[in-house]
């Protein structure tokens, strides 16, 4: 059962941003495949990740869970 929104959460803010997977990436010092691992929703992340991907796009780690509207 899933319990979170972060694929689409992340998806949807990167594109919103205009960001490619490759910014994101070299943003958060990670692959490109673990960006597009977590977009298609086969991995999460770790709290730390979380964090600093919320930070990135100015929204509450509660919003990339899906549990907030903002």
């Amino acid at each position: 059962m899933k319990i979170n929104n972060f694929d689409k959460q992340i998806a949807g803010l990167r594109v919103e941003n205009s960001m490619t997977r490759v910014e994101l990436a070299e943003k958060l010092n990670v692959s490109v495949r673990l960006i597009s691992y977590w977009e298609n929703g086969k991995r999460e992340c770790d709290f730390d990740m979380l964090i600093r991907i919320a930070d990135i796009f100015g929204v509450s780690v509660d919003y990339l869970l899906g549990r907030s509207d903002y």
